[in-house]
């Protein structure tokens, strides 16, 4: 009997050892197959969040993306750390904004393209007609606030689907259903903003914000752009530029003013302050988005929903 029993413990200890390997055994093959899905994925690395959002609309789950910078970080003074260097030194794909944007990033992205790194800058998309001009003390020729034209964003977004075609031709189709579709929505984007802003009379049409990255928003929608700081935020705004954008505001009697997300709000009320000096008083109009987009999963972290939310709070803020 005891025999008996011996041998049907023996019997299910071998049964529970061989389910418990196949188990093992599942599981690793599982790992396995996803670490040769992840594999066969192109690993593309981002910097701002605009380019993120860009780059997950035109490749969705065909794609590994690591966006470099979240929302309310200013890529002027953006530093790379260890864990960026490493994603960047894995990567496919690099997509980046250019004309010193991300300055402080610059010889990474020379160093990334000299390892054989397929490294794009997404301002390579536009003829260098279409830029605007920067500051003569900011490193660089032209402006790089490029994503607040929507037109812009849709050459760019052509360029960025055909640079992902190109490395990928076997999700081609795909990126290019996806980059036809998305134009559509842009189309729409821009001329929502069209709208919005043309509801306002002319001499309302008039942005004033904490730094000066709104110039392509006011070429594309005819508003008047003025920031305290310059184009790059890494540019100081002294006593003097605070007092005379306060004689502005109080002379033309400005209704409202907007702090950044990305931006420190001391300037901005420091310019209120000086108008309410002067015997005017201007209101801070709310916060908008310009060097980096609201939250994941929200409108407002989406290039669309920035675009769509900015102007409405504009609008909103300088209207009768």
């Amino acid at each position: 009997m005891k025999n008996k029993l011996l041998a049907i413990s023996i019997i299910g200890l071998l049964l529970v050892g061989c389910f418990i390997y196949y188990i093992i055994q599942g599981n690793t093959a599982q790992e396995e197959l996803g670490n040769r899905q992840e594999d066969s994925q192109l690993r593309v690395v981002t910097t701002t969040t605009q380019i993120t959002d860009l780059v997950k609309i035109l490749g969705g789950e065909t794609l590994i993306i690591n966006g470099l910078m979240g929302a309310g970080i200013d890529p002027h003074s953006y530093q790379a750390t260890e864990g960026d260097v490493k994603l960047l030194q894995e990567a496919d794909i690099i997509f980046y904004n250019g004309l010193h944007l991300e300055g402080k990033m610059d010889d990474l992205f020379e160093e990334m393209r000299k390892r054989g790194i397929s490294t794009y800058a997404i301002t390579d998309a536009l003829d260098t007609s279409k830029f605007l001009e920067g500051e003569d003390d900011y490193e660089g020729s032209h402006d790089p606030h490029i994503w607040f034209d929507a037109t812009l964003w849709m050459e760019v977004t052509t360029y960025v689907g055909e640079q992902l075609a190109k490395y990928d031709p076997e999700n081609e189709t795909l990126y290019r259903r996806n980059v036809a579709e998305y134009l559509k929505e842009l189309t729409e984007t821009h001329q929502y903003v069209l709208d919005r802003a043309f509801s306002l009379p002319k001499e309302q049409r008039v942005l004033v914000t904490a730094h000066d990255a709104f110039q392509y928003f006011g070429r594309a929608y005819d508003f008047k752009v003025e920031g305290i700081e310059g184009i790059s935020t890494e540019s100081e705004a002294g006593i003097a530029d605070i007092r005379e954008l306060a004689d502005y505001i109080s002379k033309n009697k400005i209704k409202a003013i907007f702090v950044e997300s990305s931006v420190p709000r001391r300037n901005v009320e420091a310019l209120q302050q000086a108008v309410r000096a002067r015997g005017f008083n201007v209101s801070i109009g709310g916060e908008i988005f310009s060097d980096a987009m609201g939250n994941p999963e929200t409108y407002e972290g989406t290039y669309v929903g920035m675009m769509r939310y900015n102007i409405d709070t504009i609008v909103d803020a300088l209207k009768d």
